[in-house]
């Protein structure tokens, strides 16, 4: 693992824990808790561990599929896409199968954090590409 992966890993592991955290379990934790869908017990070494295999694959990914990695328009653009595909797991399959109290609140505020996710991390990307 060279240096330039390790900086894309932490571009995109660190944004996303932290975002993470605060998005899901501080500042809309109560909404969360109203759309009845977490467990009383959640285990946050599940979630890191999680968001280190996604930027493990997208720390490899993001240089083979860019043609100018070092741009933030070019980390916007990927970071769209990357949005899209995840928003795919993370949202939509989570309201197809799981039992929540309003699956478009659901939807709603899973899709505002996906957005806002990859609105600082595609750009963290390219500037970790620059190196």
């Amino acid at each position: 693992m060279g240096r330039d992966y390790i900086l894309r890993l932490m571009a995109y592991a660190v944004p996303t824990f932290i975002l993470g955290f605060v998005w899901h379990l501080r500042l809309f934790g109560g909404t969360y808790q109203a759309l009845a869908i977490y467990r009383k017990d959640i285990v946050i070494p599940f979630g890191a561990a999680a968001i280190l295999l996604q930027g493990s694959v997208i720390a490899w990914v993001y240089p083979r599929l860019v043609s100018t990695p070092g741009s933030i328009t070019t980390g916007l653009v990927f970071g769209a896409g990357a949005a899209l595909l995840s928003w795919t797991f993370t949202t939509l399959a989570v309201a197809a199968k799981h039992h929540m109290s309003s699956v478009a609140g659901f939807v709603r505020i899973e899709t505002a954090f996906t957005a806002v996710q990859f609105l600082v991390v595609g750009p963290l990307l390219a500037l970790a590409s620059r190196t």
